[in-house]
């Protein structure tokens, strides 16, 4: 008398159930090993996004010029000044940078004819994730700042005139990446040429 050899049916449901364990462990596995190389990438991506802000940053202010004192606005976190870099042929554009919500936005507006018109101002958003907090954007110096650690800014409210060097202060946060709690420094900063002569005067 021959016995079935086959799986009962309570033998079937324990198979399929661990199998379905197993798969979501593969799977879930599978998911962290390919999203974890991205998720680095993007914060790295983010990094080196606030780099190039501040590059940017720098050259267009050391650049600055309009008339005597191309600063107009100086503040904690918004900063309005005219410069000729990334402008048509022999215009110089109105700048504006400015925090909101944790995000860097770019304000440019080109003169026509000679006029800046607020209501032609192109927004852009260059850096999220930035997480200074009450900590300022930006920080002016004077004519006496010679770059040594401990250097007091200009205290708030600032006199644009007074105003020789200027430094972007960027902290982020890689919020990006699990398991991260670092945080990214970036100074960077630079003296407007135009206003060097009047540099320890």
């Amino acid at each position: 008398m021959s016995q079935s050899k086959g799986f009962t049916m309570l033998e079937l449901i324990i198979v399929v159930a661990v199998s379905s364990a197993l798969f979501f462990v593969v799977t879930d596995l599978l998911i962290s090993i390919m999203q974890n190389p991205q998720l680095q990438l993007s914060a790295l991506s983010n990094i080196d996004q606030a780099r190039l802000v501040a590059f940017n940053f720098t050259n267009e202010i050391r650049a600055a010029a309009y008339g005597t004192y191309p600063l107009t606005e100086a503040q904690n976190f918004e900063i309005i000044f005219y410069s000729p870099i990334r402008a048509a042929p022999g215009n110089i554009n109105k700048i504006r940078y400015y925090l909101s919500d944790g995000i860097l936005y770019k304000g440019v507006i080109a003169p026509v004819n000679g006029v800046y018109n607020p209501a032609s101002e192109v927004v852009t958003a260059v850096l999220a994730g930035i997480s200074n907090g009450a900590t300022p954007l930006f920080y002016y110096y004077n004519g006496d700042y010679d770059g040594a650690p401990g250097s007091q800014p200009l205290l708030m409210p600032v006199n644009v005139n007074n105003v020789k060097f200027v430094e972007i202060n960027l902290i982020i946060q890689n919020q990006e990446v699990k398991q991260s709690a670092s945080t990214f420094f970036l100074n960077a900063g630079g003296a407007i040429r135009i206003l060097k002569d009047n540099l320890n005067n």
